[in-house]
């Protein structure tokens, strides 16, 4: 009985299943994204084909979502960081707001539990252009309230981590 030894080895479908060389892997380019496939390979023990492979596995399965250029707000003009917490009193205004994610101003919306229904981070060049932001809120129908928190400063600005 002969049996063929050539036959292409079945990887599992490990879509959503992170292990700790993919923690150590997500952990650098966390760090530094520009990091390149030899380099990456090094730190990981693995050769730059297979960081290639399990980073193209990483984005397919959604845990990578975009590689992005994390600017300085001060260098391009809008030095001014502020928390918009905004009141309203249905779903539907909560929609008219999510439609304003286009506006180039407003960096993240939450939608929350609590006090408030939604948070927002912003960013504009200067206290009349936030003003100016915040009056398109205003204009909604079914807008019951806003409460802005200026931030004075920024120590720690990421994105999640692995464990």
């Amino acid at each position: 009985m002969s049996e063929d030894t050539k036959t292409v080895r079945r990887t599992r479908d490990r879509r959503g299943q992170v292990d700790a060389t993919d923690r150590k892997l997500l952990g650098l380019l966390a760090q530094n994204a520009e990091l390149g496939y030899a380099e990456l390979g090094k730190k990981t023990h693995l050769s730059a084909p297979a960081v290639h492979e399990r980073v193209k596995r990483l984005k397919h399965s959604g845990v990578i979502r975009a590689t992005v250029a994390l600017l300085d707000g001060s260098k391009i003009g809008r030095s001014l960081l502020a928390f918009v917490h905004l009141e309203t009193s249905n779903w539907e205004t909560t929609r008219r707001v999510l439609d304003m994610s286009a506006f180039p101003e407003i960096e993240e919306i939450h939608t929350v539990a609590g006090d408030t229904a939604m948070i927002l981070k912003v960013r504009t060049e200067s206290p009349a252009a936030l003003e100016e932001l915040l009056s398109k809120f205003h204009q909604l129908d079914g807008f019951k309230g806003v409460r802005t928190f200026i931030a004075l400063g920024t120590y720690l600005e990421r994105g999640p981590l692995p464990r």
